[in-house]
């Protein structure tokens, strides 16, 4: 069976933006879902996150999937950069990445900081999955638009897929379902 893990992002839970939605279409098409709560959301940590996205794992392979919103993006490639099993993952797919960040606040500058400056070894990740897409919107309020495509692009090798007028894909946008992330998984929504 393929299994699916979604990890938040950063003040996200299992219970907001569209993961509730991504859980129950995955879970009726036969998907096995997991969507960790990560440690002290509104204060990531990259240390506390990766590890602890390490212990909810276990055993992955060609049929896991692994999907990340914005902060989460970031947990999951560093969680792969110390991935040195021989398995390979299936999938992954990267909602609302970024490598830097714009508009934050003074509070979550500092919090922002250490995931901005420490450097992610993007050739280290190419072996590792099958492939990746990052997904990004033209109109995201924190994400350099422009700036992060590039990044994924050229360093990783992600196909790009850009939506329009899709926010930062978050429930305060009312954004609470993303059909298109059935056709990236390899299922249709209906």
């Amino acid at each position: 069976m393929k299994q699916v893990f979604i990890i938040h992002g950063w003040g996200g839970s299992s219970e907001k933006d569209w993961i509730p939605w991504a859980k129950r279409v995955l879970v009726q098409k036969g998907f096995e879902v997991h969507i960790p709560t990560m440690p002290d959301t509104d204060n990531p940590v990259i240390d506390k996150w990766v590890g602890h996205l390490a212990k909810e794992i276990g055993e992955i392979d060609k049929d896991t999937v692994l999907i990340g919103h914005s902060i989460g993006c970031q947990t999951i490639l560093r969680y792969l950069e110390g991935f040195s099993t021989g398995s390979r993952i299936g999938k992954v797919i990267l909602i609302a990445p970024w490598v830097s960040l714009k508009n934050l606040t003074s509070e979550e500058e500092p919090i922002a900081r250490p995931w901005e400056e420490t450097q992610i070894n993007f050739d280290s990740l190419k072996s590792k999955a099958g492939s990746y897409v990052a997904v990004f919107s033209d109109d995201d309020p924190v994400v350099p638009y422009e700036e992060n495509i590039k990044v994924f692009k050229e360093k990783l090798g992600a196909q790009i897929i850009s939506k329009h007028k899709m926010g930062h894909f978050s429930q305060d946008e009312g954004i609470t379902e993303i059909p298109f992330l059935l056709d990236l998984i390899g299922t249709s929504y209906q």
